[in-house]
Order: structure tokens, then sequence, then C-alpha cells
């Protein structure tokens, strides 16, 4: 198994099955809180595209995406259950825990992936569809099989797929992707490095110990660091854009200014810390969890949980700005 994991070309690991399946082990497969974000950026991008669309229609349309993004996280830990297995964070995952084989997750994976661009191309339309597709296999294709474990970039060119939910729903709406589309495909894309180089540095050990390249293990800890600042004053000025281009209004252009400036507080933090610097073992009965960790580590633990909330503030805020009430008081964009 961590031949395997060390082995950028090496398959899918086939590991035993030690109890029976439930319903809620295949749930698990498709990630759910990892959906919950696309459902969310995807609804986002469906209301702003301001499009009339029938209710059921939309439904189908964000039903179809999320199954899309299910499909796809199925795909992904098929293939990586070897890896999932010798890391603390993945390993009570459903194939690597032995409640589900590897093959009954890829075969989930592609009739979900399946379903859902057919379903959107036949109910919703065929560029909606195509861009789901191709949001499909670059998660599953791109970033799984080839990026992930050949170079610390994989997060950075990988972050594509999860970015693009957005574009995806506003094309369902209008059956166009212009540009303010795709300026929230960025504003995901930018975000993803230093939002998972934050959670890497206080996980590096487990990815050392998978042989996965993430940047910390490869380039070190210090540039890491740095990369995150570097991401992070990219992103600030990147996340109050919209406001200038109609997208959105006085409400958002409050929110990204003051979600933006802590981003780049914490992230100066985080780099004159000593987060992912080697430290003593955590205290004796003491859990080392996402949000349970050494002192040393906070202020990437600190940016890793405010960059989800920057990155929900900045989408609710748009979705906020378009509600009747809104707009009935000028705040709209």
């Amino acid at each position: 198994m961590t031949a395997s994991a060390l082995n950028p070309a090496a398959g899918p690991a086939v590991l035993p099955i030690t109890e029976a399946a439930r319903w809620q082990d295949y749930l698990s497969l498709l990630k759910p809180r990892v959906m919950s974000l696309v459902v969310f950026t995807a609804i986002t991008g469906l209301v702003c595209a301001g499009a009339p669309m029938n209710p059921l229609l939309a439904a189908v349309a964000i039903l179809c995406i999320a199954v899309g993004a299910g499909g796809s996280a199925a795909l992904n830990m098929a293939y990586d259950a070897d890896i999932d297995a010798l890391m603390k964070r993945t390993k009570r995952r459903a194939v690597p825990a032995g409640k589900v084989t590897a093959a009954d997750a890829l075969a989930m994976g592609i009739a979900l992936s399946l379903f859902s661009v057919g379903i959107m191309g036949l109910a919703i339309n065929w560029l909606s569809a195509g861009l789901l597709a191709f949001t499909i296999l670059f998660y599953a294709v791109v970033y799984t099989l080839w990026l992930k474990r050949r170079t610390p970039q994989n997060i950075v060119i990988g972050g594509l797929a999860g970015a693009l939910p957005p574009v995806v729903g506003w094309a369902a709406a209008s059956g166009t992707a212009p540009l303010n589309a795709w300026l929230l495909v960025a504003l995901v894309f930018f975000w993803t490095p230093p939002h998972f180089w934050a959670l890497s540095l206080y996980t590096k050990i487990d990815y050392a110990e998978a042989g996965v390249p993430m940047m910390p293990v490869v380039k070190g800890v210090a540039s890491t660091r740095r990369q995150i600042l570097a991401y992070s004053l990219f992103l600030a000025p990147l996340g109050v854009a919209p406001a200038f281009t109609g997208l959105g209004g006085p409400i958002y252009l409050a929110v990204s200014a003051l979600g933006g400036l802590g981003i780049v507080v914490l992230a100066i933090r985080l780099a004159f810390s000593q987060a992912g610097d080697p430290a003593p073992p955590m205290p004796e009965g003491r859990k080392e969890g996402l949000y349970d960790v050494r002192a040393a580590a906070r202020p990437a633990r600190d940016l890793f949980a405010f960059s989800l909330l920057y990155l929900f503030a900045l989408f609710a805020a748009l979705l906020v700005e378009r509600l009747p009430i809104v707009a009935r008081l000028g705040l709209h964009p």
C-alpha cells in the first residue's frame, strides 16, 4: 500500500472489506461537505445570471451539479484509497476503512457522472452540460490521476475543478458564460491554494508519509507560508473586484473589503509564525484534529477556518443583494 502511494503511476489499492456497507457509507463517497460548497457557489452563479428560469428546471440544474460533484468525489475516493488509508484525516473514509470496495466506488462515480451530465444536457442546455462534464473530468482525471501524486502545484492547477460550479450554474440559467461568471470562478480558484496549503501546514506529516507532494513537503514550510501570503495579497483585491463590474453592490463591497483585510492579516501572521515547523508530540490524551492543533500551528488553522467563512460570506453577499427587499432598499448591484 505504501509503495503504491509513493509510485505516481500506481493504480488504486485493492483493500479488503471488513464490514457490511450501510447507505451512509455510500453517501460519504460523495463528500457531502465539499458538495455543499459546490452547490452553494453554483446556486450563486445561477441567481447572479439574472435570467428568468423555471424553478423546477433550476432545481434540476442544481441537482445535476450536486450529483456530478458527488460522482467525481466517488471516482477520487476509488483511486486514492491507498493514500487515504495512510493519513489520519482520511483513513476512516469508506473505501480505506474496508466498508466499500474501490470497484463499487468507481462504478458509482461513473454512473452518477454520466447521469448528471446527460440530464443537464437534455433538461437544461448543452453548454452547462459540457462545462459540468469538463469539471468532472478535470477533477477525476487531471487532478486525481495526474497532478495529485506528481507535483506540489496539484492544488493550484487542480483547484480549477472546484472553481467551475459558479459558471456551470450561470450557464444553466442563461445559456451563456460571460466575464462576471468567470470572475466568480477566479475567486474560488485563487482562494484554493491559501486555503488548502494552510491545512497542509499542520497535516504535513500525513502527506509526507503517504507520498503526496504537497507544497510543505516538497518546498518546505517557510516557502509555503510565503506563497500563502502572496496568494492572499492577490486574492484580497480580486475579491473586491465584483463590486466594480456590476456583479456586486454596496453590501458585497463592504463584506469583501473586510473579509479581504482579514485574510491578509491572518496570512501575514502565518508568514511570521512557525506553523509547520517540527514540534514535540501532542500531550498524552489530547487528540490532534483539524481544529485541535499545537499552539505553533494555530495561525495555519485560523487562516484555514477563516478562509471558509470568507468565501461563504462573499457568495452569500451576492445572494443577499438579489433579495427583493434589498432591491427595494436600493442596495442591489
